[in-house]
């Protein structure tokens, strides 16, 4: 009865273990939820107020397709200021949520057959949507011996007469791995010579630790620019997941295809949140400077307390709010055969909800959030010392 575009794909897994713990939770279960891939942290109230009198003051109607001018102005300004990138009106666009722009993306440069590279780990929704074009997946393995990166050889391995588009996902999830100029340099190279289109997903860019320094892919040329589709949005750096707010800028001939798609799906985004959007974007900063502070601080805390857990390897991230574990020495250890069931033994045994790498594609690690309290993080590094102790 279904279509194959729709049996070729499934629901995540990380999603059944999401609604694993909202049962858990509801049945009084104590609950460690490391699973979750947003801010625990309010959004902040000159956001929340822009809202407010966006509805006190009727704007409740049907916005542009593309987005409100104010909010797409708002966008323009963020690129030139943050990344040095210049585009048109014409040249950037909003929807709801990054999700719809790297949705609108993939089904207007991917045609049936067309080869999609990404790294693995990847975000699990690349390959369904890839899917969903018709496209098909070539992924890049990385592993934590080269801190989940890709690189240029890697990428020129791959490529085939029918590579069409490569994401790159940066900062990373699940990894965390960010992109110095210098390695994005020389996979613009790789790019540029063998005439690839490029969607980056650089929602966690305002999440970077240490000394480490975003740069966005299109900032390097000109000519590289022309090639990227730049996907980002408020989510993340300002904990508006529910507000459902992304933006995303690329030539207009391809932004003009973004929106056809668009304006025959969800018809643009929800205007009140794209009021309070102009206002994250416009408004004080001061608010996501104290978010990330406050992760690196779980970070560090976090990324020691689970090194010191015989068993697992921990690699610190660079950016976002997520460790991604490698818990090969764990395999294979009483019922364990793979990730799956190490996080099925941890939510079962010992209420500590993590999400295993074979959910973005690489077995023998699990992912967790940092983005929670640090009384959570304390009681989950304990309960997950008591689990991995229980297997030897």
């Amino acid at each position: 009865m279904l279509t194959d575009r729709i049996n070729n794909i499934t629901y995540s897994k990380a999603m059944k273990i999401a609604g694993n713990v909202i049962e858990l939770k509801n049945k009084g279960v104590d609950v460690v939820d490391f699973t979750a891939g947003q801010p625990d942290f309010p959004t902040p109230d000159n956001i929340k107020a822009a809202a407010f009198e966006a509805i006190t003051q009727n704007k409740t109607r049907y916005t542009k397709n593309p987005g409100l001018t104010e909010l797409r102005e708002a966008v323009i300004n963020k690129f030139k200021h943050d990344n040095d990138l210049h585009y048109a009106e014409n040249e950037v666009m909003v929807s709801t949520g990054a999700k719809q722009c790297l949705f609108n993306a993939i089904l207007s440069l991917v045609s049936k057959d067309d080869e999609v590279i990404f790294q693995s780990p990847y975000y699990t929704s690349y390959p369904h949507m890839i899917s969903l074009a018709e496209g098909k997946s070539v992924e890049i393995k990385t592993t934590d011996k080269s801190n989940f990166k890709i690189t240029k050889s890697m990428l020129e391995n791959v490529i085939t007469e029918k590579s069409k588009v490569f994401i790159l996902c940066n900062p990373s999830n699940p990894t965390g791995a960010v992109y110095s100029k210098s390695e994005l340099e020389e996979l613009a190279e790789v790019v540029i010579e063998n005439n690839l289109y490029v969607v980056t997903d650089e929602i966690y860019e305002k999440i970077v630790y240490d000394q480490n320094k975003f740069v966005s892919f299109a900032s390097l040329s000109s000519e590289i620019k022309e090639r990227i589709v730049v996907v980002n949005g408020v989510s993340k750096a300002y904990s508006m997941t529910g507000w459902r707010i992304g933006y995303c800028a690329a030539n207009k001939e391809i932004i003009s295809a973004m929106n056809k798609i668009q304006s025959h799906s969800t018809s643009g985004a929800n205007s009140i949140a794209q009021c309070a959007s102009v206002e994250a974007l416009n408004g004080d900063q001061s608010s996501v400077e104290s978010m990330r502070n406050e992760y690196q601080k779980r970070r560090d805390f976090i990324f020691e307390k689970l090194n010191e857990i015989d068993g697992l390897s921990v690699s610190k991230c660079q950016g976002a709010f997520y460790l991604f574990i490698n818990i090969e020495k764990l395999i294979d250890k009483k019922e364990i055969k793979s990730a799956n069931d190490f996080t099925d033994y941890l939510l079962n045994e010992f209420n500590v909800a993590a999400i295993p790498g074979t959910v973005f594609g690489t077995d023998g690690y699990m992912r967790i959030s940092f983005a929670t309290s640090m009384d959570t993080l304390e009681k989950g590094v304990e309960r997950i010392k008591h689990a991995v102790e229980s297997l030897s």
